[in-house]
């Protein structure tokens, strides 16, 4: 059976893996109060998604006014980020997403992930979950120009994977900035996973679908659910 679509760009925190104790949030929060800067942590949802040097900065002009200190703080979160996935006892994927990955793969769909971490989060997760024969590709804010909601590490994906045409991506995330990534890199698909951050947003953008879970994905795709554990 032909299938329209070629690749699926996966989200990491919140789509992939479980971020219900909002860990990365906390962590950008954690590592500016460290600096003096306390914010409530629902101030750091419209940043997340972001290239985490880029949130620093934004959290820093917003609430004091000058970010020279950005550099510093990231350095932090990026220490306490690493720590919580290497070691956390709570860190694991969101129901199913192995199964997904199994399934869209079997269906000849390459299976990519792209992240506002660093490259080193991103391999300290992907080795956490052994996810590494899994991935056709993925790809870290630090290793693009722009990160989200640009669309570099779309297209830095779909040169790596041999994908010519966006309108056979697919590009699901649970971030505003994950959606407008998606619209702006033209893909055929862009799934919203829902969230606080996205619930009452995503349906402002034309042609947006979402999802409540990772394997509602799969029909969108053609692929029947059938055997993908929740």
């Amino acid at each position: 059976m032909d299938r329209w679509c070629s690749m699926v760009v996966f989200d990491m925190a919140g789509t992939t893996v479980k971020d219900e104790d909002n860990a990365v949030a906390s962590a950008v929060r954690q590592a500016l109060a460290e600096f003096g800067v306390e914010i409530d942590l629902t101030a750091v949802n419209p940043v997340m998604g972001m290239p985490k040097p880029l949130a620093v900065r934004t959290l820093l002009d917003q609430f004091t006014g000058e970010s020279s200190s950005a550099q510093l703080v990231h350095k932090r979160f990026q220490d306490i980020i690493v720590a919580h996935y290497k070691e956390g006892p709570e860190v694991q994927e969101m129901p199913g997403t192995t199964e997904v990955f199994r399934a869209l793969r079997d269906a000849g769909i390459k299976v990519t992930l792209d992240t506002g971490f660093d490259r080193l989060t991103l391999n300290t997760i992907v080795e956490r979950l052994g996810w590494s024969d899994l991935l056709d590709a993925s790809v870290a804010s630090d290793e693009v120009p722009n990160g989200r909601p640009a669309p570099d590490m779309i297209e830095r994906l779909m040169q790596e994977c041999g994908v010519t045409d966006p309108c056979a991506v697919c590009k699901i995330g649970d971030s505003i900035s994950d959606i407008e990534q998606g619209i702006n890199a033209e893909c055929g698909l862009v799934v919203a996973m829902l969230c606080e951050r996205t619930r009452d947003e995503y349906a402002k953008y034309d042609g947006v679908v979402s999802v409540n879970a990772i394997e509602e994905l799969l029909p969108f795709l053609g692929i029947e659910a059938a055997g993908v554990e929740g």
